[in-house]
């Protein structure tokens, strides 16, 4: 007689290790302390426990911890839950393929829209393939104002890289000196407009930026709008931003809190009086 008792597919132990080796990497080389990556994933430092200790925890979590520790969510979802290495209960493969919905949005949303090809980031994102914006790929210097005094450049460096798994431009800061808040996120490029958008999601908590397409000397020019903490409560910023292309050796770059008397920090300024003295941003104010 055929066995109808339903089965449990048992998660391999390898690849949930995998991922947690992949978080804690991620969690020294960000130099966070658990309860530092609990405070910024909005979570309890008990499920940041668990998670490090291989317990179940709700895939928001996982995205959360993702999110602020820049690793892909997509690969660890997988792992986490074996989904890479164990097969479907029709006899297929079993992995799930990350990919925008019908309707560009994003996946498994329904629609009847055209999504993304196998080489066009989906309708909603532009619809751009990857021949049309190679030019993007590369590593900026990212030059903007400390939100709090107005005076210090912040400098870090932001990667632009393809992501052939959800076909469109990936974006991921390093070498920032509030490291736990680096960003992650995707480029938007409408095909009828000067400007791109850089944009980071976060359990409904959304920073954009606002640049000119990069030109010639591989420079882009906008604004960036964020929340900042001023005093007890988080308040909406914005302030000029510039990415301007390296192709040299990142180690030579002045990084960091750059102050009023740093080698570096006229360079800097004058990059960003150019963005707003130029036109590519406008601040207006009562």
């Amino acid at each position: 007689m055929k066995d109808l008792t339903p089965h449990t597919v048992p998660i391999p132990v390898d690849q949930r290790a995998k991922a947690i080796h992949q978080i804690r990497t991620a969690l020294i080389e960000k130099k966070m302390t658990q309860a530092q990556l609990a405070d910024v994933a909005d979570c309890h430092e008990k499920t940041v426990q668990n998670l490090l200790g291989g317990r179940s925890v709700r895939d928001q979590t996982l995205f959360d911890v993702c999110m602020v520790l820049g690793l892909d969510f997509e690969e660890i979802k997988d792992l986490w839950h074996g989904s890479v290495a164990r097969s479907g209960a029709d006899g297929g493969s079993g992995v799930r393929e990350n990919k925008p919905g019908p309707n560009g949005g994003p996946p498994g949303s329904a629609g009847s829209g055209q999504g993304a090809t196998a080489n066009a980031a989906p309708i909603y994102m532009g619809a751009y393939t990857r021949a049309a914006v190679d030019h993007y790929i590369g590593s900026y210097l990212t030059l903007r104002l400390d939100f709090s005094t107005g005076r210090t450049i912040v400098a870090y460096r932001t990667e632009i890289s393809w992501d052939d798994e959800w076909p469109s431009l990936l974006f991921q800061e390093y070498d920032r000196p509030d490291a736990p808040f680096s960003h992650r996120g995707r480029v938007y490029v409408p095909a009828s407009s000067m400007f791109i958008h850089l944009v980071s999601l976060t359990k409904g908590a959304m920073r954009m930026i606002v640049v000119s397409q990069v030109d010639r000397d591989g420079i882009m020019r906008g604004l960036i709008t964020t929340l900042n903490k001023q005093r007890a409560a988080y308040v909406p910023v914005a302030t000029p931003i510039v990415y301007a292309r390296q192709s040299g050796d990142a180690s030579k770059l002045a990084l960091g809190q750059i102050q009023p008397g740093h080698e570096s920090y006229g360079t800097y300024s004058a990059m960003l009086v150019e963005t707003v003295g130029g036109g590519y941003a406008r601040l207006v104010s009562p």
